[in-house]
C-alpha cells in the first residue's frame, strides 16, 4: 500500500510539472529540455516565474504560477524526487535524439553499484564518492541515496553545461551533499583524494592529445581512449585501499591498446572484479556493459585470492539474482580490505 502511494505521489507532481514545462516550452518556443531546466529552476526559486524579454507574458505567467502551487515536492523523500526528476529527463529523451554518452545510468545498474559500494564501505562511517563523469547525477544520487547508516559526502565533475544543469538542479532537490565542478576531468581537478569513484564512463576517443600524452595510458599514435584515460585519473584520485567500481563496455579488454590499461592497472592497484551485466538490460550487444571494480594499492589492499568475473543473472530471475549477491557477499568479506 505504502509503495503504490509513493508511486501516486510521483505521478501527480510529474503530470504537473510536465504541464508546465509543454507550457512554457510553447510560449518560449525552446526545447523540451530547456524549458525542463527553467521549469525546475523556477520551482526551487520558491516557485517564482522567470520573466525576460517579456516571455512568458503576465498571463502566461500567472497560469504557471497558479500550477506551481499545486506541486508538492516537499511531501517526496530524496529517492523519490530522483525518481521523479529522472521521469522528466526520460521523457526529454523521448522528444528530443541525446546522444549515447548523454544517457542515465538506468536505475537496474544504479542500484547494483550501490549495492556493492555499501558492502566495501561496511567497515567506515565516513565516506567520500567522487564521479568523474557525472553527468545528470543520477548514478551518484542513486548510491548515495542508498547509504544511510553513514556520512557521505560527493563529488561531481562533468564539462557538459546541459547535463551539469541537470545535476545541479537535482542535488538542490535533494539537498545532497554533493559538490559540482564543470570542467574536463581530466584537467587539474582541485578535489581532495576520496575513498570511491563511480562512474558509468563516456566511451569514445579524447580529442585533446597533448593532455592525453600526460597519462600512461594514452594510445601512441592518434587520439586516445577517454574511459582509459578516466580509469587513469580515477586511480590518481583514490586514497590507499579506496575503490573504482566502473561501467565499462563489455569485452573492453579485449580491444586495441587494453594490454596499455592492464599494465597500469597492475602498476597502481589490483583488478578485483569484473562482472558483465544482465544482457535484457540492452538494445543490442554493441551497447551491452560491464561492472569493472579496481582497488588501489595500499596497506590493507591485496589482490582478491579469486578475481570475481562471470555474468550478472537477469533481474528477473529472482533466486538466481539472489544467490548472485550472497556471493558478492562471501567474496566481499573474504577478498577485499578497506
Amino acid at each position: 500500500m505504502r509503495m503504490m502511494q509513493n508511486i501516486e505521489k510521483i505521478q501527480a507532481n510529474y503530470e504537473k510539472i510536465e504541464k508546465a514545462i509543454l507550457m512554457l516550452q510553447s510560449e518560449l518556443e525552446s526545447e523540451y529540455l530547456d524549458a525542463l531546466i527553467e521549469t525546475m529552476d523556477n520551482l526551487l526559486d520558491d516557485k517564482k516565474v522567470h520573466v525576460e524579454n517579456g516571455k512568458p507574458t503576465e498571463k502566461v505567467a500567472k497560469e504557471l504560477e497558479q500550477l506551481y502551487v499545486e506541486v508538492s515536492l516537499e511531501e517526496l523523500t530524496a529517492e523519490q524526487k530522483r525518481q521523479l526528476l529522472q521521469l522528466l529527463i526520460l521523457k526529454s529523451y523521448s522528444v528530443e535524439k541525446i546522444q549515447a554518452n548523454h544517457q542515465m545510468t538506468p536505475d537496474t545498474i544504479g542500484i547494483l553499484v550501490s549495492y556493492l559500494i555499501q558492502k566495501f564501505a561496511q567497515n567506515k562511517n565516513k565516506i567520500e564518492i567522487l564521479d568523474l563523469g557525472v553527468g545528470t547525477a543520477n548514478l551518484l544520487s542513486t548510491v548515495m541515496n542508498r547509504i544511510h547508516d553513514k556520512e557521505v559526502h560527493g563529488y561531481g565533475v562533468d564539462n557538459d553545461d546541459t547535463l551539469l544543469a541537470l545535476a545541479s538542479i537535482s542535488t538542490e532537490l535533494q539537498q545532497s551533499n554533493i559538490e559540482l565542478y564543470h570542467q574536463d576531468a581530466l584537467d587539474d581537478l582541485m578535489i581532495p583524494d576520496v575513498d570511491f569513484v563511480v562512474s558509468d564512463l563516456p566511451v569514445g576517443y579524447y580529442p585533446l592529445d597533448e593532455r592525453a600524452q600526460q597519462f600512461e595510458t594514452h594510445n601512441e599514435k592518434g587520439h586516445s581512449f577517454a574511459h582509459y584515460l578516466l580509469i587513469e585519473r580515477a586511480m590518481q584520485k583514490l586514497k590507499e585501499d579506496g575503490l573504482g567500481v566502473f561501467v565499462v563496455p563489455k569485452g573492453m579488454f579485449e580491444k586495441e591498446n587494453a594490454m596499455n590499461l592492464l599494465k597500469y592497472i597492475q602498476k597502481q592497484g589490483h583488478l578485483q572484479s569484473l562482472l558483465n551485466l544482465p544482457t535484457d538490460l540492452f538494445s543490442n550487444k554493441n551497447s551491452m556493459k560491464s561492472i569493472l571494480v579496481i582497488q588501489k594499492k595500499g596497506p590493507k589492499a591485496k589482490q582478491a585470492k579469486e578475481v570475481l568475473v562471470g555474468e550478472i543473472p537477469s533481474f528477473k530471475q529472482r533466486k538466481e539474482f539472489s544467490d548472485f549477491l550472497t556471493e558478492i557477499d562471501r567474496w566481499v568479506n573474504s577478498s577485499i580490505k578497506l
